[in-house]
Parts: C-alpha cells; sequence; structure tokens
C-alpha cells in the first residue's frame, strides 16, 4: 500500500520565511511535497516555483496556481519553472481544465483540481475523473474553517465515488490527520500547523507520526473553536489580536480597567442611564444573567453611577463585568474585590436614582454599538465588542492572529528584527 503524503502548504507571502520553513519542515520529513501557496505565487512569481525546485530537487513542488482560466498557458509557466504537480480549480470551465491537462502532460506535470466553492461536488468528481486529473483536492478554506466547516464533511463520498487520489485540506494538524487517513486520504495538506508553529521540524515530524501511525498526537496549537467554545476561544486571545482580525475594528474608545491584570469575556447586558442616575444600573444587576457584562451608557456623564456596595452586589450575582461610559468612584474599595471594571471617569461624586433610562436595548458609545448579547471582551489593552452574529468567527480569526505572532516572535528570536522578518520595505507603498 502506498504511503500517504505529507504535502507542506507554504501560504506565506515573503519567500525568506518560506525557505526557512520548508527547509526544517524536510528535515523532519524527507518525503513530503513542497507546496507554493497562491499567496507567495502571487507575492513572488514563478521565481518561487524555481528557487524552492533549485534547493529541494529531491522533493515534488506543488505550484496552487489556482487556474481558473486560459489553463494552458499557467501550467506551462508553472511546470517550466519547475513544479511536479500544478493545482487549478474545479470551478473553471470544462475547457480550461481540458486545456490545463493537456499542457501537463506537454511540460511533464500533474494536474491536481480543488474542489473548493463547487456545490455540487459529487457530479464534479465523475466529470473530472473522465477529463483524466490526477489529482483531487478536497479542501475547505480558511474563511470556511472560521465558521466552523471542517475537511472531514463529504470526504467519505468523495472518496467513494472516485478512483483518483484525494487529498485534503482544511486546518490540519496533528490531532486531526489521522481520521483523515482512516477516511482514505492520500495526501494531507498541511499548512498553518506547521508554517505557524514555534518549531516548524517538532511540528512536521509529529503530523508525520500521526499520519503514520493513523493516530492522533497531541498539538500545541489552537484548534477551531465552535459555537459553544465561543469564551473559551476569546479567554485565550488579547483585544489587540480581537481588533487585528476584526481589520482594526471593535475597540470601545476612551474606556480603562480601574487596575490592570483583568481579562474579562461575556456577553453584554446594556443599561442606558443619565448623569448621576444610578438606579438603572443597579436594576439590571438583578435582571443580568450569571456571567453577563453590564454595560452602562451614561453618555460620559462625570458623576458616579457605580461605586464600592453596586461591586459587591454585582459580585454576590455573579455578574462578570462592569464596562461604564461615565463614572465609578469609591476607587480605594473597588480595586481589591476582583470584578473586572472599565470605566470612562472615576469621581467623588455621585447622583441620585431617580429612575431614567432602559435596560436590554441597543446603546451606542466609544464608536460602536453594543446590544445585549453581544460579546465583550477587556483587558489592559481596552474594551472591544463583538457582534453575536460573528463571534464564532472572529474568536477562531483572532486565534489564527494569535498564531502568526507566535511565529513571527519565535524568528525575532532567532536573530531576525520586526522589520527584516516581515521584509517592510519591500511592502511599502510606492507614492510618486
Amino acid at each position: 500500500m502506498q504511503r500517504v503524503i505529507l504535502q507542506v502548504a507554504l501560504d506565506l507571502i515573503n519567500s525568506h520565511r518560506a525557505f526557512s520553513i520548508a527547509n526544517d519542515a524536510v528535515k523532519a520529513d524527507s518525503n513530503c511535497w513542497l507546496e507554493a501557496g497562491t499567496p507567495l505565487i502571487k507575492s513572488e512569481g514563478m521565481e518561487i516555483i524555481r528557487n524552492l525546485k533549485q534547493k529541494f530537487p529531491d522533493n515534488i513542488i506543488v505550484a496552487d496556481m489556482k487556474v481558473i482560466d486560459t489553463g494552458a498557458i499557467e501550467v506551462e509557466m508553472a511546470s517550466k519553472a519547475g513544479a511536479d504537480v500544478v493545482c487549478i480549480l474545479a470551478a473553471a470551465s470544462d475547457s480550461t481544465i481540458n486545456d490545463a491537462i493537456k499542457s501537463a502532460r506537454k511540460y511533464g506535470s500533474k494536474i491536481m483540481v480543488d474542489l473548493i466553492g463547487v456545490s455540487d461536488k459529487i457530479k464534479r468528481v465523475k466529470e473530472l475523473e473522465n477529463f483524466g486529473v490526477d489529482y483531487l483536492c478536497h479542501h475547505i478554506g480558511i474563511d470556511e474553517q472560521m465558521i466552523g466547516k471542517k475537511p472531514e464533511d463529504l470526504l467519505k463520498k468523495i472518496i467513494n465515488h472516485t478512483h483518483i487520489p484525494v487529498a485534503v485540506a482544511g486546518g490540519l494538524n496533528s490531532e486531526t490527520v489521522a481520521k483523515i487517513v482512516n477516511a482514505g486520504a492520500s495526501i494531507i495538506i498541511v499548512g498553518g500547523a506547521i508554517t505557524k508553529a514555534k518549531n516548524v521540524f517538532d511540528s512536521t515530524k509529529k503530523i508525520n507520526k500521526a499520519i503514520i501511525e493513523k493516530k492522533s498526537v497531541s498539538s500545541k496549537l489552537f484548534k477551531k473553536y465552535g459555537k459553544s467554545e465561543i469564551k473559551k476561544a476569546f479567554s485565550m486571545v488579547s483585544t489587540p489580536n480581537i481588533s487585528d482580525a476584526m481589520h482594526k475594528k471593535g475597540s470601545i474608545h476612551n474606556i480603562r480597567p480601574i487596575k490592570l491584570g483583568f481579562h474579562m469575556v461575556g456577553r453584554a447586558f446594556t443599561v442606558q442611564t443619565l448623569d448621576g442616575d444610578w438606579a438603572k444600573p443597579i436594576e439590571a444587576i438583578d435582571k443580568a444573567g450569571k456571567n453577563s457584562i453590564l454595560v452602562i451608557d451614561v453618555n460620559g456623564g462625570k458623576k458616579a453611577i457605580w461605586g464600592e456596595l453596586a461591586t459587591r452586589s454585582a459580585i454576590m450575582k455573579e455578574i462578570g463585568g462592569v464596562v461604564i461610559n461615565g463614572a465609578v468612584r469609591d476607587l480605594d474599595d473597588i480595586v481589591n474585590m476582583g470584578l473586572p471594571i472599565f470605566t470612562r471617569y472615576i469621581s467623588s461624586n455621585a447622583g441620585e436614582p431617580k429612575g431614567y433610562g432602559e435596560i436590554g436595548a441597543e446603546i451606542q458609545f466609544g464608536g460602536q454599538i453594543i446590544r445585549t448579547g453581544d460579546w465583550i471582551i477587556g483587558d489592559d489593552s481596552g474594551v472591544i465588542v463583538v457582534a453575536q452574529e460573528i463571534a464564532q468567527e472572529i474568536a477562531n480569526r483572532a486565534l489564527d492572529v494569535k498564531e502568526h505572532e507566535n511565529r513571527i516572535r519565535e524568528e525575532i528570536k532567532k536573530g531576525g528584527s520586526l522589520s527584516s522578518v516581515l521584509k517592510l520595505r519591500k511592502w511599502e507603498k510606492k507614492i510618486g
């Protein structure tokens, strides 16, 4: 029985990082295939394929071109540059795929067809088999992974409907590859679990072991979290990680913790009141659920609507934290009570409980709209809000951001600088 192949997807944008990772991966598994990922090809062009083949002549080089048109010429380009396998899209027209296959035969390469984006995959698989493609790829893209889709979905059905070797991609790591191998996959494509690993050699070794032994091997990398695990995922990342995942959005401006060291995560329970009117915030303590985050809009009022007694009451009711677009007082007491509190102002003055305002309604301050049920995360950098509809995706994307940063941190430790690792001058916008 032919050994299942590990294909290392180098989905980076700088060649020096790709070569460093590829070198460590090949040391760990000399038979692995090296994939010039689509971002890498778009960034570095055909030169990256030439250089990979020159540096790793004994390894199969895969060019993930994601060809959708002009099949013949793009396959020719990649093949002449040294690609052994060229990836095209199953969503391409039949004529594009047939031309790509003819070009591959002419220039000595093979064709892998990626099923990503195809709705009726089984129907397309049968058509592709008749065309004579060499490999199929069942691929759950990164964006789909973030919302909980997994590569094992449909895999068995695809494998049972074709005799073509099937490659599988989609957030795989040493803990998950065994089930894919056991399902009958011929090629295991791994990207982030290797390219974002602190130690590429060790991570590749673990994945290779899991493939050979068909057993799960523990991984230190983050998994993709489901809807029931959102709080756990948010608890593992910082507000800057989340902001990056949201394309620099979500931060509630000018709200800071009463002391450093909090990491607050929970669902918002909103309150709106007037300057100095602390009735509705206190009533909300009794109405909010366990671990809820009270988010109180006082329209920036400078009279305190929260203090030591409110904090004690909130702790007794197991409230998860408080965010106040207004003022708090009794700072000397509440800093030692352990409840995460984030506020705009600190003041000795308090108002009266008049009862104006609303509980549970949509509020807006600090540049954000906040609704009851939205996710609130707070730490030393501030407070961020994530709409409940996109919370699962953003939590997973934030973990992805953290993993990328962890890898860059390791490269800096090896003697690089942030500028040199990221090749900042190369990516500066050219003006004039």
